[in-house]
């Protein structure tokens, strides 16, 4: 054999041998791709999925929620896809269904409509998603955990709060939004402590309003309605320092701030401000770490399929749910030191930034 095919030969020999080795390489390569993915996969199914489906982010408080429930389902190890209705009972159906669709365990929701929102539910139910309805509570609708606080005792907290303070005179009520059923709760709790007074004729309710989609500038409107026909206003009860904002806003203009004794709920930052300030008397405090950060825990056990151990109970108007009940604190200017600061829910410059 001559020594050019023994080269020709050899080159073919070498040839084959690195188009073997490139073969069994990209097998292996390809192997080794397809059991990454697959591993992917499976650890990305044990991630528990929560959809937290908000009806509005506009009160400073609603980001306070969606910020701590992020952070404690992170912890958790859950993933967290959050929406924002923008108090729009279409968009948040719509925003529902994108939730489902990315394939969540558990369902958080916060109901524009206390009534429409229950389509949301029942899209849910369908899906095999667990559902808690959160802070607000959607009727009708059968959900698997409603958490709020005690909504009818912050009412009260209010009424009892101005009846101490101011037993006899004319009080003017601004509610919030009549698709929230915490208003209809809230109300209950002042009506317990206002109607026998107003029965005995100590207290006259001057007007009662109701504020659409909780609009300060409503509130601002209303009672400046109010002023102008001189009922001479001793007490207002608000249905959130949102609202609250709005009626001081009208006051003021007329000189009658400090003056007229304002409470409401949230202990919304501003809130606090106008209690060290002197223009609101009392604010209902909810921390919203024990209801964020608990509403968290409950929602990842409810997709681990644990017990809840829950023993409230409130009636949707159709079923009887279980009710996580937290408890409100009245805070004013003797103890929002030891609650609102002391609680790192506002810090102690913020609160005091506007009084020397």
């Amino acid at each position: 054999m001559s020594a050019k095919l023994k080269n020709v030969i050899l080159m073919l020999l070498i040839l084959i041998l690195l188009f073997l080795l490139i073969l069994i390489s990209s097998k292996v390569y390809k192997f080794y791709v397809a059991n990454k993915l697959d591993r992917e996969v499976s650890n990305d199914k044990n991630v528990i999925k929560i959809g937290f489906s908000l009806g509005t982010l506009k009160e400073e408080r609603w980001i306070k929620d969606r910020d701590i429930f992020m952070a404690k389902a992170k912890e958790l190890g859950a993933e967290v896809f959050v929406q924002n209705a923008n108090n729009d009972d279409e968009d948040q159906l719509k925003q529902v269904k994108y939730l489902l669709d990315k394939k969540i365990d558990v369902l958080v929701i916060v109901p524009n409509d206390l009534k429409k929102a229950s389509a949301g539910v029942e899209m849910a139910k369908k899906a095999g998603v667990k559902v808690i309805s959160y802070d607000r509570l959607v009727l009708n609708s059968n959900v698997d955990l409603y958490i709020s606080f005690d909504n009818v005792k912050v009412g009260k907290l209010m009424a009892e709060y101005l009846v101490k303070r101011y037993p006899k005179g004319n009080y003017l009520i601004i509610n919030g939004a009549t698709n929230d059923n915490n208003t209809k709760m809230i109300k209950e709790g002042y009506d317990s402590v206002l109607l026998p007074k107003v029965k005995s004729g100590d207290i006259k309710i001057i007007g009662e309003e109701w504020s659409p989609n909780w609009m300060s500038e409503y509130a601002f409107e209303a009672t400046e309605k109010y002023i102008q026909k001189n009922y001479g206003i001793d007490a207002i009860i608000a249905g959130d320092d949102g609202l609250a904002n709005g009626i001081i806003e009208s006051l003021s203009e007329h000189r009658l701030a400090g003056k007229v004794a304002v409470v409401a709920q949230d202990a919304d930052l501003a809130a606090c401000q106008r209690i060290i300030e002197g223009t609101q008397l009392m604010t209902v405090y909810k921390p919203l770490d024990k209801l964020a950060g608990d509403a968290a825990k409950l929602a990842v056990k409810l997709a681990k399929g644990e017990k809840l151990n829950v023993s409230n109970t409130i009636y949707d108007g159709k079923f009887t749910v279980p009710y996580y009940k937290l408890e409100p604190i009245a805070v004013d200017k003797s103890n929002i030191d030891d609650t609102v600061i002391k609680d790192g829910f506002h810090s102690r410059d913020d609160v005091y930034r506007y009084v020397n």
